[in-house]
């Protein structure tokens, strides 16, 4: 399996000392539709926005294993994820009325194989598929959205 670097957009981080800044795990959850790639956003608990599924690291996991791990709990994914992160994008994760922690989100393919009705946050969360430039139209930042955008799976070889 080759992989092929994707364009990367700079980041953009608020102004924060480097033991602020916290690292997640993201899955890029894809599936072919009639021989193109269609991506599954979810929504994020609190405000709802479209997301992709995400979070924090785990000792003793991969980031493969991890973003198979949130793929499940956020929306009954069960797939292959590939070990080479397809580029990362950054935000601020809010963690109060008053405070949000700058996250550096390191994005894996995901190809989904099933999906399940129940799961850990069902009910929770709302999921979507959609073509890729509809994706990255929907979600709120523009790294992610440019990652999106970008990703083909037939052109990198997966």
């Amino acid at each position: 399996m080759t992989l092929q670097a994707i364009k990367q957009m700079p980041l953009s981080l608020p102004a924060a000392s480097k033991t602020e800044v916290r690292t997640q795990f993201g899955a890029l959850c894809y599936r072919m539709c009639d021989g193109k790639p269609e991506i599954l956003l979810v929504t994020s608990r609190g405000s709802g926005r479209w997301i992709i599924p995400k979070g924090w690291p785990m000792p003793g996991r991969t980031p493969a294993e991890m973003v198979l791990r949130e793929a499940w709990e956020e929306a009954g994914v069960r797939g292959v994820a590939h070990g080479v992160a397809l580029g990362l994008y950054s935000y601020t994760k809010v963690v109060g009325p008053e405070r949000g922690v700058p996250c550096l989100v390191m994005v894996y393919p995901v190809q989904v194989k099933s999906m399940a009705a129940r799961f850990p946050e069902v009910g929770q969360r709302r999921h979507k598929w959609l073509r890729p430039k509809k994706a990255a139209k929907r979600v709120g930042e523009s790294e992610l959205a440019h990652l999106i955008r970008s990703f083909d799976p037939r052109k990198l070889g997966i």
